[in-house]
């Protein structure tokens, strides 16, 4: 019985030990793209508001204005919705 108890408290412990590391991990990511986003680095698609890099292919340029989107299908959606306009 005792060594069940082992085996379950250690399992705990790495269990925390993973989760904690993993939360650090991502607390720290989103920290970087909110100072991305600050520095104007990283800017939002119009159509689904992820945010996306400036370094992004796919773009579209209006005037003076470019817009940059995560992918293909949000750039399509909005090339349609600026279609029927």
């Amino acid at each position: 019985m005792l060594k069940v108890l082992i085996f379950i408290v250690a399992g705990f412990l790495l269990y925390k030990l993973i989760m904690g590391d993993r939360k650090k991990k991502m607390d720290a990511r989103q920290d970087r793209q909110e100072e991305r986003v600050e520095a104007g680095e990283m800017v939002k698609d119009p159509i689904c508001s992820t945010y996306v890099s400036t370094d992004s292919d796919i773009r579209v340029k209006e005037g003076d204005e470019t817009l940059y989107f995560c992918s293909y299908e949000c750039r399509d959606e909005y090339l349609r919705r600026k279609q029927s306009e």
